[in-house]
C-alpha cells in the first residue's frame, strides 16, 4: 500500500524554479546547511524514514557486504516475535495445540542473540507460528508488545533463514532495531546541503534531544496512525497515540521551535487502513463518533494534532505516509524540500 501525499505539497511542487535557483546560488556561496530534526515517539517509524533517505540518496545497502550485516537484526526480529507471541498466548489464556507445547518450550529457550538458526530451530519456529492458538494471539497483538515486522519475517522464515540468504533492501526497510543515541544522514539537493538527525523515541532517549535543538530548520514529527489501540513499549498503561499527542504539543510550544517549520508525518497508513476495518478509534477517543470509516478516522486524528498546533503565524504541514514505500517517501521528501525552500525564500526576502 502506497502512502498519500498531503494536499499542501502541490502548492510547492509546481512553483517556478527561479526562486529555488536563487536560494541554491546563495547557499553555494555561504556553504550553509539545512538541519532537519526527525522527532516522534518510539515505534512511530522514524528510523525507517532515515533508512529510506539513505536509499534514495544511494548512501547505503547497495552492496551485499552492507546488506548481510542485517541478518542478525532480522534473526533477532524473528526470535523476538515468536517468543513474544508464545508469552502473550499464555498471558491471554489462549489455548495452543497440545502437541506444540513442547515445541514452544524449545523455541522459548532459544538464545535471543543467535546469529544462526539450525534446520530444527526453523522447523520448530515455523510449527509454532502456524499453531491456531498463536495465530489467534497474533490477531490480539494490540493487547501486548509485538514489532510490526513479525508477520513479514515469520511468513517468510524459510527464505530468510536459508544458509545463502542475503537480506534485500526491502527486508532491511522492514527490519526493526531500536534507536539509541543520535544518527545523522547528510544529503544534497542540487547545491543545497541537508542534515537529517534521528534520535531515539522512547522516553529514556528523549533527554538527548535537547542537544539537537539549536539552529534547526525544520522538525519532521513522525507518528503512527495505526497505534491508536496500543500501549507504549516502556509503559503498558499509556496509550501510544495519546503519548504522541502530548509530545507533539510539547514540541510545538517549545521555545526552541518558535521560528521553525513543523511537518507532521501521519505514518503507517497501510496498517491503519487494515486496522480501521475492525477496530473503532473510540477505544482511544471516547468522543469520536465516525465509526470504522477510514476517512472519518483520518480526519479526526489529524484534527487532534492540528488543535495542538497553536501558532497561528505558522502553517502546519501534514502528510499521510507509509515509510516502507520508497517511491512515496521520495515524493514526500521532495515536497519537504520545497516547503523549506519556500520558507527560506520568505526569510531571505525573495517573496
Amino acid at each position: 500500500m502506497g502512502c498519500l501525499l498531503g494536499k499542501e505539497s502541490n502548492d510547492f511542487v509546481d512553483k517556478n524554479g527561479i526562486i529555488d535557483q536563487m536560494i541554491q546560488e546563495d547557499f553555494r556561496k555561504t556553504d550553509n546547511e539545512y538541519k532537519l530534526l526527525l522527532l516522534g515517539p518510539g515505534e512511530s517509524g522514524k528510523s525507517t524514514f532515515l533508512k529510506q533517505v539513505k536509499i534514495i540518496h544511494k548512501q547505503a545497502y547497495e552492496t551485499e557486504e552492507e546488506r548481510i550485516k542485517f541478518k542478525d537484526v532480522i534473526y533477532g526480529n524473528i526470535l523476538n516475535s515468536i517468543q513474544s507471541l508464545i508469552e502473550a498466548s499464555q498471558q491471554l489464556g489462549v489455548e495452543v495445540d497440545e502437541e506444540n507445547k513442547e515445541v514452544m518450550d524449545y523455541v522459548t529457550n532459544l538464545n535471543p542473540t543467535t546469529s544462526k538458526f539450525s534446520t530444527q530451530d526453523v522447523e520448530k519456529i515455523k510449527n509454532t507460528w502456524e499453531d491456531q492458538g498463536i495465530q489467534e494471539t497474533f490477531k490480539r497483538r494490540s493487547e501486548f508488545q509485538l514489532i510490526d515486522c513479525a508477520k513479514t519475517f515469520l511468513d517468510d522464515i524459510e527464505r530468510v533463514t536459508d544458509p545463502e540468504y542475503i537480506p534485500t533492501v526491502e527486508d532491511i526497510i522492514h527490519s526493526r532495531s531500536r534507536t539509541t543515541g543520535i544518527f545523522d544522514v547528510d544529503f544534497n539537493y542540487g547545491n543545497l546541503k541537508f542534515r537529517l538527525s534521528d534520535v531515539g523515541g522512547q522516553r529514556n532517549e528523549r533527554r538527548k534531544w535537547i542537544h539537537c535543538f539549536q539552529d534547526v530548520t525544520a522538525v519532521l514529527f513522525v507518528t503512527s496512525l495505526s497505534e491508536y489501540d496500543q500501549k507504549l513499549f516502556e509503559d503498558n498503561n499509556v496509550s501510544r497515540i495519546q503519548e504522541s499527542l502530548l509530545l507533539f504539543e510539547d514540541i510545538c510550544s517549545s521555545r526552541w521551535f518558535t521560528e521553525t517549520d513543523i511537518i507532521l508525518f501521519l505514518n503507517k497508513d497501510d496498517l491503519f487502513r487494515e486496522k480501521i476495518k475492525t477496530i473503532d478509534p473510540k477505544v482511544c477517543f471516547e468522543e469520536y463518533k465516525g465509526g470504522c470509516d477510514y476517512d472519518n478516522a483520518l480526519e479526526y486524528i489529524t484534527n487532534q494534532y492540528k488543535i495542538r498546533f497553536e501558532d497561528e503565524s505558522k502553517q502546519l504541514y501534514t502528510y499521510t505516509t507509509c515509510a516502507t514505500d520508497t517511491d512515496s517517501v521520495r515524493k514526500v521528501f521532495v515536497a519537504v524540500k520545497d516547503i523549506i525552500l519556500n520558507s527560506q525564500a520568505k526569510d531571505m526576502g525573495y517573496v
